[in-house]
């Protein structure tokens, strides 16, 4: 079993930043690519942006390249996903993701709105 915990969200002002943090515990599996989800209410949930166990970023949404920036602690159990410039269009849920050999687990979601 991988429990995950995130933290980070909150409102914030157009152009703002925020940083979302997610720890990972398992005492048993591997833990390799993790990343960053969102749902938008009356949207299906999206990938923002994934990292491997190593430290390399193999995606980001369209709409936040260059805003947004995702890492992983050294040791791969914590992701951050940088938030800057934010658009209301960000608003949304943001689920952390964590994937195994067999798996992948979810964190309980983390909200986050962008609104003057």
């Amino acid at each position: 079993q991988v429990q995950l915990a995130e933290s980070g969200g909150g409102l914030v002002q157009p152009g703002g930043s925020l940083r979302l943090s997610c720890a990972a515990s398992s005492s048993i599996f591997v833990i390799f690519n993790m990343g960053w989800y969102r749902q938008a209410p009356g949207k299906q949930r999206e990938l923002v942006a994934e990292i491997t166990r190593r430290g390399i970023t193999n995606y980001y949404l369209d709409s936040v390249k260059g805003r947004f920036t995702i890492s992983r602690d050294i040791g791969g159990e914590t992701v951050y996903l940088q938030m800057n410039g934010l658009k209301p269009e960000d608003t949304a849920v943001y689920y952390c993701n964590a994937r195994t050999t067999s798996d992948e687990y979810w964190g309980q979601g983390t909200q986050v709105i962008v609104s003057s």
